[in-house]
């Protein structure tokens, strides 16, 4: 398939599923016994929206038209959209340009670099465009997880959340989060729908995670917003630590994300005792932190870029005779 084949069937995917979810009472319409599926008809969407009933059904064939925004406008309000949903079905159906992604390369630039260096008591993760780890700082190892012990290919929050049992142990209530987490990540698949790097990666999930194969097809969507959520860690046990996402200005699809230890549940104690014991169990003399290097491979699934990496060098063995 085409990228605008991609998009076009993920549009009609999403009006298929949000038609769906809006009876007629919803709309003022009568109710009867003779539909055979839940939702409001093709005929009654279009109605209300003030479209003619074969352009509506185009879109939901796939079919390559355009569309007003006033008629996208309407669409949105039959549909009961809420704003983030709006914005969803306007990137889908292209009134807004059209996002090239391998227009910027994904580069953590040097004061990135320092940021994470510096900063070793507050977890950090420098995220791409599809949701790839470019970066960590030590804290981020501490708390959350070795990136470094899995493969280059695999490196991808969202990839981890599904199918990595250490990360998933220390989130508490995995399910709810994890279709949180799909929402947030799903609002940015639609804005680079047909993106080849965001379609494997969805096809990947789909075949290894039978939750993702349930949840992906509900086109959930949510705001990347600031959270609040339980962890239950080896070392610092049950703890509430708070995120903020942060977007970089000279690169707007890299982002910065921030754990910072609520006050709750002894949260700010418990994250310094993981983060001091990390730190102690890589100060050996066998152990350091180097810098990245500029010149590194890709690290994060389908990234065009180099990873920073704060991680423990271990001694090679000299080979016995």
């Amino acid at each position: 398939m085409t990228k605008d084949e991609i998009r076009r069937q993920e549009l009609s995917d999403f009006l298929r599923n949000r038609r769906g979810r809006v009876t007629p009472a919803d709309v003022g319409l009568p109710a009867t016994n003779r539909r055979r599926t839940p939702g409001l008809r093709r005929e009654e969407v279009a109605q209300l929206a003030g479209m003619s009933a074969t352009w509506y059904t185009w879109l939901e064939q796939k079919r390559p038209i355009k569309v007003s925004s006033g008629i996208l406008d309407n669409l949105a309000r039959v549909l009961r959209l809420d704003p983030v949903e709006r914005v969803q079905l306007f990137q889908l159906a292209v009134c807004q340009p059209f996002l090239d992604s391998s227009s910027t390369p994904e580069r953590v630039s040097p004061l990135l670099r320092r940021l994470l260096d510096e900063t070793d008591s507050i977890p950090l993760l420098v995220l791409g465009r599809r949701w790839d780890i470019l970066g960590w700082n030590r804290a981020a190892l501490a708390f959350l997880f070795d990136f470094e012990r899995v493969l280059a290919n695999e490196r991808n929050m969202l990839w981890l959340i599904f199918t990595n049992s250490a990360l998933r142990s220390l989130i508490v209530d995995w399910r709810a989060r994890a279709q949180d987490t799909l929402a947030r990540f799903r609002a940015d698949y639609g804005r680079h729908a047909g993106d080849a790097h965001f379609v494997q990666l969805v096809e990947r999930l789909n075949s290894v995670s039978p939750d993702f194969a349930e949840w992906w097809p509900r086109h959930d969507i949510r705001p990347m917003t600031e959270g609040r959520y339980d962890y239950d860690h080896p070392i610092g046990g049950r703890m509430i630590v708070e995120t903020t996402t942060f977007a970089v200005v000279d690169n707007p699809d890299l982002r910065l994300v921030v754990f910072l230890a609520a006050a709750a549940s002894n949260s700010i104690a418990k994250m310094r005792k993981i983060v001091t014991a990390f730190r102690h169990s890589t100060s050996s003399p066998h152990a350091r932190v180097h810098r990245p290097n500029k010149n590194t491979s890709a690290g994060a699934a389908h990234s065009d870029t180099s990873p920073v990496t704060l991680r423990e060098r271990r001694p090679r063995r000299r080979a016995t005779r």
